[in-house]
């Protein structure tokens, strides 16, 4: 298939610009070291010839300033507000197709491959893919790649860690080369403690162990047939062997755990209006977590917040359910969340709307406050 007959696809399938907005990308080819990949899935295909590459330098110490190519993509008008997606572990910018559909009407959306996911670069010979690196990849992408001078920040598993780094770095900057406007949180494990880490967990981090697990998953058939979205998700982890990469991928878990209590302080810190929101059917980052983020990092902050729960959503609200993250983030962005004075019948309002089991679900901020009861009679242990 030539590259006409791919642009020609791409507009066939639903939420896939065909072409980048964004010039000075390069189209992308698969890596000479590589062998030639096989397609099952034209969904997968379509979003990977609608993509570019730039190239990222390594900030890491251990990867002696080591290249990779980066695969990003981005839709809708360069006039419209920038909306930067982050995806997490096991995860790409396909992830967020379905949403992006939805929203790039309205937004310029911007999405890209962390090394060692989708269709970017996954070398296995010693690379350190670590969360702070990613965070300064992303500062060079917003700034000389798609050069944004403000944008909304919306993220996801790995992602929300690699966002909360990043932020930290954007507080801490002396100067400012641009405005991150809104932020959104989404599944993840940013605070382990409190992760569902079944037994076994820490097999794939063992040195021995985890190349075993690997050896055991890879025995396992290639899903290249069945559900669309499966066959899909199969290609853009399989492309640059994804398999081998989570050997390498798995361990930023450790460098979450040291840093995770600095990293979710940030969002105390943060001036930013902030959005959480949660599939509630997430097995192994469940809703606890989300309360802990809630309650020790954003309920009693000044700046904008809101929490949200997806009750019919697992661990990828944007696969499970986009239009209820739709609904969330215009929400959000269009100004219609409440003051604190407002929220209790902005709630009532919410629910006595809701139709669709799949809407979201607005949590209110907790603010305990001494009750009164005027007018009533006395109360007393001998009656009233």
């Amino acid at each position: 298939m030539n590259r006409r007959e791919f642009v020609a696809l791409a507009a066939m399938v639903p939420g896939v610009s065909a072409l980048s907005q964004v010039s000075g990308g390069r189209e992308p080819v698969q890596a000479a070291q590589q062998p030639p990949f096989t397609f099952y899935s034209p969904l997968a295909e379509a979003w990977y010839r609608g993509g570019e590459y730039f190239t990222w330098t390594s900030t890491t110490e251990n990867n002696a300033r080591r290249t990779v190519e980066v695969f990003y993509r981005s839709f809708g008008r360069r006039n419209n507000p920038a909306i930067v997606i982050l995806h997490g572990f096991r995860s790409s910018s396909f992830d967020f197709r379905e949403l992006i559909a939805l929203l790039e009407h309205d937004y310029f959306l911007c999405a890209l491959d962390f090394p060692g996911f989708g269709f970017s670069d996954k070398p296995q010979d010693g690379y350190s893919y670590m969360l702070k690196d990613d965070a300064r990849l992303l500062d060079y992408y917003v700034r000389e790649v798609v050069g944004l001078a403000s944008f909304h920040l919306l993220t996801h598993d790995r992602g929300v860690s690699t966002g909360l780094a990043f932020l930290g770095d954007y507080l801490d900057a002396p100067r400012r080369d641009y405005e991150i406007t809104y932020h959104f949180l989404s599944n993840s494990g940013s605070f382990l403690p409190l992760a569902n880490r079944p037994e076994g967990a820490n097999r794939i981090l063992h040195p021995v162990q985890g190349a075993e697990v690997i050896e055991e998953v890879r025995s396992r058939p290639r899903v290249i047939e069945g559900d669309p979205l499966a066959v899909a998700r199969a290609d853009v982890h399989a492309f640059n062997d994804g398999l081998g990469a989570e050997l390498y991928l798995v361990r930023y878990q450790l460098e979450r755990a040291a840093h995770e209590d600095r990293w979710l302080a940030n969002l105390t810190a943060s001036p930013v209006p902030t959005a959480l929101f949660w599939g509630v059917l997430d097995t192994s980052n469940p809703v606890r977590i989300a309360n802990h983020i809630w309650m020790e990092h954003m309920n009693a902050r000044e700046p904008e917040s809101s929490f949200w729960l997806l009750p019919t959503a697992g661990h990828y609200p944007q696969l499970d359910a986009p239009q209820a993250v739709y609904e969330i983030v215009r929400t959000c962005l269009t100004g219609r969340i409440p003051s604190p004075e407002d929220e209790n019948a902005f709630m009532s309002d919410l629910a006595a709307e809701r139709t669709n089991p799949a809407s979201p679900v607005y949590v209110g901020r907790s603010h305990i406050r001494e009750l009164s009861f005027p007018g009533a009679v006395q109360y007393s242990p001998a009656g009233y």
